[in-house]
């Protein structure tokens, strides 16, 4: 990144405006410009002389935000999205494994936002060059104006150009370098000395097909990894008084009150609700019977039928007289018949809960017993504490409280750094490969290609001796 001439803001400077742990926004210093956000009103021209991370507060008194000196890490959080981007713990792990350090010349194909650009420019210093490729012309022009304006158009060179297509226009110049691209990519590597690939994939169907075609192409070291985060925030660990215990479980005692009364008021409509559907068939049934004319002694048969549905009400009531308490039963213990008095207790369906006049009470006997055996404070303290006015002592308390407050750790979830997972490659030196290739060779045509490895080997470490270390390609 480029560094700042002084340890001041200056007009030109590139700052991260930090809003907030999520709300981040990136600015360029200019005359009369100003910043208009829910935490206030913030003038460039206010901003300049102030030292990196100022807490510097809004003209109209609203708010305020800290004006820090950008690193790719914020720039990851506060930049514009254009495409899909890779964040820090995907970043730290390419980083690491393609063994990109100051001096390394590195292939990007599809800058993108810039997020991974920018990290790889910090990386690999003013010695070291990124070659980043975009094929969408109106992103390449943003993105080219952002490294003219973050001074790193000296370090990142970017060009519009779709290499799926036409390449890298690059050959034997870089260590590492995308499937359609694979290709292209091993032209670019440099072939003196180790060079490594890293390929994003969506889906594991395309790394599949990524790792078929990077065997073809010779690649050796194929693997595949899948990064996930886990955040462990610190929070206050709070325990609650006896006051607070006693007032919770109050609070779910009325809870299950509540519930039970309602169960109870529900039973006893349904109760309701099919006595008067009984009466409403019986009544129903008398009519139809009242209403059936008598019949003579040629209808001996109808009048049977008729003497037998008149003598089947009285039990069919009886029927369903019995079997609604029993149906009743499980909702209240009040579900007796009403025409038999039942003078014996009901049996409780379920135990007790416990009182809230009894858990108070043992809540208090239990303070009362923990104040006996502590010893009694001195008077003189009380004295002093009660000459001192309450919102002082409450102050004190809440001091006292914070510095002897205990924390504890929330885990959250599992996220992936990014939406894809990475695929990583090495293409060894040509002189590691033709030593691979003696043992298929027959005797008589050994002698020649050991004059080719030896060959290769010197080449290899006068390149060496040139430049130390291995560069890459992602």
């Amino acid at each position: 990144m480029a560094s700042a001439p002084t340890d001041s803001i200056q007009y030109g400077d590139w700052i991260i405006v930090y809003n907030s742990r999520t709300d981040l926004s990136s600015v360029i210093v200019t005359r009369g410009k100003d910043i208009q956000s829910r935490y206030g009103h913030f003038r460039h021209d206010d901003m300049v002389g102030h030292p990196w991370g100022t807490k510097f507060s809004s003209s109209n008194g609203r708010g305020f935000v800290y004006l820090l000196k950008p690193t790719p890490e914020l720039w990851t959080q506060a930049l514009p999205h254009r495409t899909q981007i890779l964040y820090l713990p995907d970043i730290a792990f390419i980083t690491s494994y393609l063994d990109i350090k100051p001096g390394s010349r590195v292939i990007e194909a599809g800058t993108g936002s810039g997020s991974f650009s920018h990290s790889l420019a910090r990386t690999v210093g003013k010695e070291g060059r990124v070659h980043s490729f975009e094929y969408h012309e109106e992103r390449f022009g943003k993105a080219r104006d952002e490294f003219k304006a973050h001074k790193l158009d000296d370090v990142i060179k970017i060009k519009h150009q779709n290499v799926y297509k036409d390449g890298f226009e690059l050959e034997d110049e870089v260590d590492s370098a995308p499937w359609e691209a694979l290709e292209h990519a091993k032209k670019a590597l440099r072939k003196d000395r180790q060079s490594r690939i890293c390929c994003f994939s969506p889906c594991i169907e395309q790394v599949i097909r990524t790792c078929s075609a990077l065997a073809e192409l010779g690649f050796s070291d194929i693997t595949m990894y899948e990064t996930l985060t886990r955040t462990h925030d610190p929070a206050p660990l709070v325990a609650p008084t006896v006051d607070d215990a006693v007032e919770r479980i109050q609070a779910v005692e009325r809870k299950k009150e509540r519930r039970r009364v309602g169960q109870i008021e529900e039973a006893r409509k349904k109760r309701e609700e099919k006595k008067r559907k009984r009466d409403e068939e019986v009544a129903e049934a008398a009519e139809a019977a009242a209403a059936t004319p008598a019949a003579g002694e040629g209808e001996g048969e109808q009048a049977t039928a008729g003497q037998e549905g008149e003598d089947a009400l009285p039990a069919k009531k009886a029927k369903l007289d019995s079997a609604a308490p029993s149906e009743d039963a499980p909702m209240t213990a009040a579900a007796a018949e009403p025409s038999e008095p039942d003078t014996a207790a009901p049996l409780p369906l379920e135990p007790p809960a416990p009182s809230t006049a009894s858990v108070a009470a043992s809540l208090a006997d239990a303070t009362s017993t923990s104040a006996a055996s502590s010893p009694a404070p001195s008077t003189s303290r009380e004295t002093a504490a009660s000459q001192q006015p309450k919102q002082q002592q409450g102050r004190q308390t809440r001091e006292e409280r914070d510095r002897d407050r205990e924390l504890t750790v929330k885990v959250g979830p599992y996220q992936r750094g990014h939406t894809s997972y990475l695929t990583f490659a090495v293409l060894l030196p040509v002189a590691g490969r033709l030593k691979e290739k003696v043992v298929a060779v027959e005797e008589g045509a050994a002698p020649a290609v050991e004059a080719a490895v030896a060959e290769a080997e010197a080449a290899s470490n006068s390149a060496d001796a040139v430049k130390e270390g291995t560069e890459v390609v992602a």
